[in-house]
């Protein structure tokens, strides 16, 4: 397993606290304004800090060819749009092979629990676990609850329950939707052993209020972000990076 161990030193290489910005929102939601260029905003956070980059295989092979940059990849395996049926219902798109091929240096697995889905979800979940302890590649699960009731979404008590499931089946890192404060959140972080990062969540109106979510999760006990749309649609998305890095990597207060 050292090859993972590496591969996930790459992605702690800032601090003990990871920063990923996904850039995988093109498969379901399509073409969203601040993605039209996805080498040019992978430029602009790995310049504020940040650890890793998401996106799926296609746009990874546009990210190498360009023959540069300050950031991990972590490619994303799981995919659905929002023109399905069921748009909860993702299937695995890629493999841990390809993306070791691709030379990234993680994957990702998107899991909706309480979906019509779910069974077959984790079972991809597990699949692509034993194939990353193959490939000594780190796999970092994105755990939602989306059973059709929407604060279940952020109830501590069924994320613990999402985090766990990761950790049961393999996963290395575990992204999951921040429940509201530091005290509830500690909940899901003393669920598990592996470092738990957080998505960026609902919308909020102002920058302020997104960093407010970050240091609240610090505080809880979260090793990490796993933030995109906040990030690469922000007016500067260098300088909130950099403020976010910031909270990861400070002593909990906010530097502004």
């Amino acid at each position: 397993m050292r090859g993972k161990q590496l591969r996930m030193q790459r992605l702690f290489r800032h601090s003990p606290r990871t920063m990923i910005v996904p850039m995988d929102h093109g498969v379901s939601v399509g073409p969203v304004p601040g993605l039209g260029d996805i080498l040019a905003v992978a430029r602009q956070v790995a310049a504020g800090g940040a650890d890793a980059v998401l996106v799926h295989k296609g746009q990874a092979r546009h990210l190498i060819e360009a023959g540069e940059g300050d950031w991990e990849l972590i490619v994303h395996l799981s995919a659905s749009t929002d023109l399905a049926p069921d748009p909860n219902s993702k299937e695995l798109v890629s493999t841990a092979e390809h993306a070791v091929k691709l030379g990234a240096t993680a994957v990702s697995v998107h899991v909706n629990l309480g979906s019509p889905q779910e069974a077959n979800m984790l079972k991809g979940l597990g699949q692509v676990a034993e194939a990353c302890d193959n490939w000594g590649m780190p796999l970092v699960a994105m755990m939602y609850v989306r059973d059709g009731i929407k604060e279940n979404e952020y109830n501590p008590v069924k994320i613990a329950h999402a985090a766990r499931v990761a950790e049961e089946l393999g996963a290395d890192i575990v992204k999951v939707n921040y429940t509201g404060s530091p005290d509830s959140f500690r909940q899901v972080v003393e669920a598990v052993r592996i470092p738990v990062i957080i998505a960026g969540g609902p919308k909020m109106d102002t920058a302020d209020e997104l960093l407010a979510v970050v240091e609240g999760a610090v505080t809880a006990g979260a090793k990490g972000v796993a933030i995109g749309r906040y990030i690469f649609q922000a007016d500067h998305p260098t300088e909130l990076t950099r403020q976010i890095r910031r909270i990861l990597d400070s002593d909990l207060t906010l530097e502004r």
